[in-house]
């Protein structure tokens, strides 16, 4: 039997389809999008120069805090900064914060989700960092580390 609307249901709830919701992703590869958030090529070009070596630990948020915020000085440059901060804030809760896992929200943007069920919206708060240097990277960690 031919039914339309069913068809169209399918293809939309088929992982994989084109039509497919944005978190069918995580649900597919969960490991090979949490490495392309990983990336982060901008931010770490830029702090490279500063001599900080980003390497997926909380201490590489400290030393983040403390670089000069020249990433100010271009104003095309700094939304794509501090997107990259936000993944990177994010790469590190992940990795180093037992449970914690990337979540796709409703709207498509990636949130880190704790074991606790609270969501941090480590992109915003990589963005008010780059913006106006709060919340320092540092303390958005602590915080999801207590949970």
């Amino acid at each position: 039997m031919n039914i339309p609307f069913l068809d169209s249901w399918r293809k939309r709830h088929h992982p994989g389809s084109p039509d497919s919701p944005p978190d069918a992703a995580f649900d597919r590869a969960p490991d090979g999008m949490a490495e392309l958030f990983a990336e982060c090529e901008l931010l770490r070009a830029r702090v490279e120069a500063a001599g900080v070596v980003l390497d997926d630990t909380p201490r590489s948020l400290q030393e983040l805090d403390q670089l000069p915020p020249r990433w100010r000085e271009d104003p095309e440059e700094l939304p794509w900064f501090g997107n990259d901060a936000g993944l990177y804030l994010g790469t590190v809760i992940v990795r180093n914060v037992p449970a914690a896992r990337w979540q796709m929200r409703p709207g498509g943007g990636p949130v880190v989700q704790l074991a606790s069920g609270r969501e941090i919206q480590v992109v915003e708060a990589g963005l008010d960092w780059a913006m106006t240097g709060a919340p320092q990277l540092s303390q958005v960690y602590a915080e999801a580390a207590e949970y």
